[in-house]
């Protein structure tokens, strides 16, 4: 015996347990740390009545709270509404005072014959109503004639053949632009320059008469 067991200096080998023992003790061990499995029939029922009864809760608290989110949808669509619908509302009540004073200038046009003091009125109520656009952000812009011709901010209406400015230049003006907060909302409609043709002399006309 003492020569088979000097081989080992820790002594005898501790016994290896079996394989199967392992797994049992495995077993054994996951269900000490998690939750006890009812013993009798009565604890089963009364355990599976327990997690009915939370499912209930928790349904109960998932459709409170989606009732809850439907509900803020609706408001927010109703204040959503309300919002677009009175966004204008300072904005009208900055231009009623013009249209008042239109009203009265029509009036007095009506029944005064002093032309001078009615045009002197509608261009003050003019010249306040495109104060108070600007201050909502809306701007109104002229075209310089002479001023090369820019697809962004003017519409060509009409071609005019002209000398004294180069071709493509704005040369009339028909309707002014707008913008609003720098965006060309309308463009100015324009006439643009175009170089006149060549008139032919009677010789040339001729000449070309006879080729023909």
């Amino acid at each position: 015996m003492s020569k088979v067991y000097h081989l080992y200096r820790g002594g005898v080998p501790a016994k290896k347990p079996e394989e199967g023992n392992d797994k049992m003790e495995a077993k054994g061990e996951v269900r000490q740390e998690g939750q006890e499995y009812p013993e009798s029939r009565e604890e089963l029922i009364e355990l599976i009545k327990q997690k009915e009864a939370e499912a209930r809760e928790y349904r109960e608290k998932m459709l409170r709270y989606a009732a809850e989110v439907e509900n803020l949808k609706k408001a927010f669509k109703r204040e959503k509404e309300e919002y677009f619908k009175y966004a204008l509302e300072t904005f009208m009540k900055e231009l009623l005072p013009f249209v008042d004073n239109l009203e009265r200038a029509l009036e007095a046009a009506k029944q005064s014959h002093d032309v001078k003091a009615i045009v002197e009125g509608i261009e003050l109520t003019l010249k306040g109503l495109l104060q108070t656009l600007e201050k909502f952000g809306l701007r109104q812009f002229e075209v310089a004639i002479g001023e090369a011709f820019r697809p962004e901010l003017h519409e060509a209406l009409a071609v005019e053949e002209t000398h004294e400015h180069p071709e493509g230049a704005v040369v009339r003006t028909f309707q002014k632009g707008y913008t609003l907060h720098e965006r060309v909302i309308r463009p100015a409609l324009v006439a643009v320059a175009k170089k006149p043709q060549e008139k032919k002399t009677p010789e040339e006309t001729g000449e070309n008469s006879k080729n023909s």
